[in-house]
This record gives C-alpha cells, structure tokens and sequence, in this order.
C-alpha cells in the first residue's frame, strides 16, 4: 500500500495521521468530492506513525471502492508530524504535494484555491486563519488562542507569513530541492519549509475548523518540541557566532543589572525602586554590547536602529519593572527571593528588546543573505 511515483501532473495529498480512522473516510470522500468536480488528477497519501487503530483496514475498504488512498505506516520509529510529512513528500507521487491534518480542520475545499496560488508561480501557498477572510471557529480555548499568537509572534524575525505556524499549505517538489537538508522537531513542518527552504509564501484566507472527533495530540512534549525547533531555525538564519554573541550581551547586562541592583539595596534604597534605577546602567550596556558584537557588522540604517531600540527599551522598562514589581508584590516565595524575581523580570523584558529588534534588524539581514 506504499511506494514512490516517478512525478507528474495532478496533486497528492499528504497527510500525517496517528489514531485518526473515525475521520479517514470523510476526508477521503470530501477530497474526492472537490477534487473530482475540478477534474484534477489526485490521490491520497496517509503516513500513519503506526497508530494500530484499524486506520489499515479503512484505507483498505476505500481503496477498494476505488478512491486513489494509499497508506504508508512508519515502523519502529519514533513518532513525529514533521518526519511523516518529509516521508510523504519523499513517497509523493505527483509534482504538487497539499500537506493537511486528519481531523477535518482544514476543508478539502481550500484544497483547489492553494493549487491556484501555486499556479501564479508562488513557491509555497498556505492556508491562513489570520489574513483577511480567514477565522477559527468558535472552540478555541482562550489558552490554545493565546499559544498560537505567542508562537507565531517568536517567529515573526523569521519569515513575513501572517500564519506559519499553519499545518495546511501546498508546493511543489520541484521547488523544494533536496529534502535531507530539512531538519524539522515536532509537528511546524510548514514552518521548517518556508524558512530553510527560502520559499516565496502566499497566503489564502480559510476558516479553520475545531476537531470533530478523535483526541488532540496536542500536548507539552509538542511545545517543548516546537521551541527546539524554532532555536534551531534562528542558529540557521543568523549562525552559532551571532547567537554566541547575544549570549555573551545578555550575560554582560544581566551582570550589570544584578551588581547596581545589590549595590543600591546595600546603600538603603527600597527594592523597588533599585529595580527601576538598575534597569537603566544594564539597559546602556546591554546596547553598547549589542552594536559592538552582534549588530555592528548588517546595521546601515542607523535611525531606524535607534528607533527600535527605543521602542524595545520602552517596552523593556515596563515588562520588567511592572513584572518585578508584580512578582514581589503579589507571591511570597518572590517577596522572599528577589533575585529571583529580578532574573524573571530581566528575562522577560529581554525578550521584548530581542524580538523588537529582531523584527526591524535581525529580518532584514536575513533576507539580505
């Protein structure tokens, strides 16, 4: 029920499952009802991460009532979204390959409207919940929406897609180039794709659709997976060196911010406020650090390095003031440990001068290379 096609006209279908079989027979039928009606040649693809669910005996009972399904079962392997696609992509048997999930999130609809898009010569067309006309259905916890942006806000420096994290996009092989150089963790295989492939992505609103059935595999070993994954794409794009370098910058303000914080409390000053005063010497340094190590060599435009650099300074003083100020304020155990709460708030404020940066500096160099 495998095996690889030697590449032509038409799509395949490729999709990850792992204990899906109560929603494989609608998504078959829902593609073969869109894509029969546009007369595109299409199959199937099902990479099952060996759910041992009857998901076989499904695809058996489908194919035999003609559908062009095929199934390939990944054995003795560690489960992982990302992989399966890269199988599928690799066991493809047409040029156009449409990655989507088993769990009726995504409507085979969408399916022609990505073809379209590739057929304007974009490398990449994706699926978009958060571009004009696209929505969520109401479902989503107020949690899962609140993950979704923060994950797509940690990889804005990355890539200008409204929506990368979306599992839904289509593309063609041929633009894809060698697939080992892809090195995915976790189940952002669009991400991975977009990114180190260098695609030119558009975008096509759709309405993503909660689950009908079956059980979220969502879980914390995907969100430790997911920022794995999103560490190894900046080492990508901006190189072990530079990352180095904003090691060696936050450890030199956080130093800083730590020897004035201590020496202001020693002299009597109430911690609170040795925070705020704190804040300002590692804030200088931490600039100072950063043009000299990290920035100096891809800045040309120094104005609107200083602008974004302000606006993170800004956005730095209240999160980590406001957050310092809050912990010590609110939970005993950081009343009693301050240092503590100070690594908090500096790391929490640090990231906002990183990713305000990042958006203006560390992207354009990217797209630069």
């Amino acid at each position: 029920m495998d095996g690889a096609g030697d590449g032509k006209a038409g799509v395949t279908v490729v999709v990850p499952v792992f204990r899906e079989a109560e929603n494989l027979r609608v998504l078959a039928e829902g593609l073969a009802e869109v894509l029969g009606r546009s007369e595109m040649a299409w199959d199937l693809l099902l990479v099952d991460d060996d759910s041992r669910d009857g998901s076989e005996e499904v695809v058996e009972r489908l194919a035999a009532e003609g559908l062009p399904v095929r199934l390939r079962v990944r054995r003795g392997v560690g489960r992982d979204l990302s992989l399966a696609v890269l199988e599928g992509l690799r066991l493809a048997a047409r040029d156009r390959v449409v990655v989507m999930d088993a769990d009726l999130s995504h409507p085979p609809a969408c399916v022609v409207d990505l073809l379209a898009v590739l057929d304007e010569g974009w490398d990449m067309a994706v699926a978009s919940r958060y571009v004009d006309g696209g929505r969520v259905e109401r479902g989503w916890s107020g949690w899962r929406f609140a993950a979704s942006c923060l994950a797509t806000w940690l990889v804005r420096p990355l890539t200008d897609c409204r929506d990368p994290m979306s599992g839904f996009f289509a593309v063609d092989r041929h633009r894809l180039g060698a697939l080992e150089r892809f090195r995915p963790v976790g189940y952002k295989i669009g991400l991975e794709l977009m990114v180190r492939g260098g695609l030119r992505v558009a975008e096509v609103p759709f309405r993503f659709r909660t689950r009908r059935a079956g059980v979220s595999k969502m879980g914390v070993r995907q969100q430790v997976a997911f920022l794995r994954h999103v560490g190894r794409l900046y080492t990508f794009c901006l190189g072990g060196r530079r990352l180095a370098g904003l090691a060696a910058v936050s450890l030199g303000s956080l130093a800083v911010d730590l020897g004035c914080y201590g020496v202001l409390q020693s002299l009597g000053m109430e911690h609170r406020l040795a925070r705020l005063v704190s804040w300002w010497p590692a804030l200088v340094s931490n600039w100072a650090l950063d043009r000299r190590l990290t920035l100096a060599a891809r800045v040309r435009e120094a104005g609107g390095l200083w602008t974004w650099l302000l606006i993170g300074g800004a956005g730095r003083f209240v999160v980590s003031g406001g957050s310092y100020a809050a912990l010590t304020s609110m939970m005993a155990f950081f009343d009693r440990w301050r240092v503590a709460a100070l690594l908090v708030s500096v790391a929490l404020g640090g990231l906002v001068t990183f990713m305000s940066v990042s958006l203006s500096v560390y992207r354009r160099h990217v797209r630069d290379e």
